[in-house]
C-alpha cells in the first residue's frame, strides 16, 4: 500500500528564515517540525527557565499533597519542577493517590501521563480561561493545588476562589531574560542574510522579554522589525504583542506548537500564492 507524498507540507517554508525564541531546552520541537518543512531556524531564546529562590512553599505543599482534592498544573516546565521535586524529597507515588488533575495542553498532559498520572480535565481552549470553565463547576469546597511560574496571571486562583474552592498557588520555577541573547538578537536584525522573516511567540513571556532585549522605545522598535512577521501561539501572547504596540501577523487557530506552524505555514502559502 503506497504511502500519500508529503511534498505539500515538507518544503512549504523553504528559504523561510524563522526565529524561535523559547527556552533553550524547549526549542528542539518546534525547531526540528520548523526544518522539516523547509524553514532555516534561527535560535536565540527570550526566556530562560530557573529554580525559584526557595522551595520551601513548594515542598511544604508536596508533603501535604493529601489534603488537597485538585491538582492543577500550567507547564511542561512546571511538571518537571514539581516531579524533581518529589524525587529530591523521596515522597512515594501514593501521595498522589486520589487527587485530580487539571492540565493545560496537550504537551502538559503528555508530561503528567509520562510520570504514570491519569489527567482528568484538559480545557478545549489552552489558556487560563478555558481551564477555570472546566473546573469551576468541580471544585466548590474543595481544595486546590496550583503549581506554576514565579509571574503568571491570576485569572486561575482568582476565579476558582469565586467558584468557592480554597486555592494554594506555589512558585516551581521562575522565568528570567537571558542577557547573552540581546547582542545575538540585534545583530540577527541588522544582518540582511540573518534577518528573520518571521519570529515566533509562544507566551507573554517571551514577548516581554523579547521587548526588554530589543532595548528600543516603540518607535524604534517598529523600524527594528519592520517587514517582520510576528506569530502568535494564542489569544494571550496575542495581547501582549499588541500591549506592545507590536502586530500579531500570524495567529494560530490551536494554541499548540503544532498549531503555530501550521499558521505560519498557512500565511507563508498565502503570501507565496498571493504573489504569482
Amino acid at each position: 500500500m503506497s504511502r500519500k507524498p508529503k511534498a505539500k507540507t515538507t518544503h512549504a517554508l523553504s528559504g523561510i528564515r524563522v526565529l524561535v525564541g523559547r527556552a533553550r531546552h524547549q526549542a528542539g520541537a518546534l525547531s526540528t517540525e520548523l526544518q522539516n518543512r523547509g524553514a532555516i531556524v534561527i535560535e536565540i531564546p527570550f526566556i530562560e527557565i530557573r529554580k525559584p529562590k526557595s522551595f520551601k512553599p513548594l515542598d511544604a505543599a508536596l508533603k501535604s499533597l493529601s489534603t488537597y482534592d485538585w491538582l492543577v498544573l500550567t507547564s511542561v516546565n512546571g511538571v518537571e519542577a514539581m516531579w524533581e521535586r518529589l524525587d529530591k524529597l523521596r515522597l512515594p507515588a501514593s501521595n498522589l493517590t486520589g487527587l485530580r488533575v487539571a492540565a493545560i495542553g496537550p504537551a502538559t498532559k503528555k508530561a503528567i501521563e509520562q510520570r504514570g498520572m491519569r489527567v482528568d480535565v484538559v480545557p478545549n481552549e489552552y489558556v487560563a480561561e478555558s481551564v477555570v470553565r472546566s473546573l469551576k463547576s468541580k471544585v466548590r469546597g474543595k481544595r486546590v493545588l496550583l503549581v506554576r511560574a514565579k509571574v503568571a496571571r491570576d485569572v486561575i486562583p482568582r476565579e476558582l476562589r469565586k467558584a468557592g474552592a480554597h486555592v494554594d498557588v506555589v512558585e516551581a520555577y521562575e522565568t528570567v531574560v537571558p542577557k547573552s541573547s540581546r547582542t545575538r538578537l540585534r545583530a540577527a536584525l541588522k544582518n540582511p542574510q540573518k534577518r528573520p522573516h518571521v519570529v515566533t511567540f509562544t507566551s507573554s513571556s517571551t514577548v516581554r522579554n523579547f521587548v526588554e532585549l530589543l532595548g528600543a522605545k516603540s518607535e524604534a522598535r517598529r523600524k527594528q522589525l519592520a517587514g517582520i512577521r510576528m506569530a502568535s501561539i494564542g489569544p494571550v501572547t496575542s495581547a501582549t504583542l499588541r500591549e506592545f504596540g507590536l502586530p500579531v501577523d500570524i495567529a494560530a487557530k490551536q494554541f499548540t506548537i503544532p498549531g503555530l506552524i501550521e499558521a505560519i505555514v498557512g500565511a507563508v502559502a498565502g503570501r507565496t500564492k498571493s504573489r504569482a
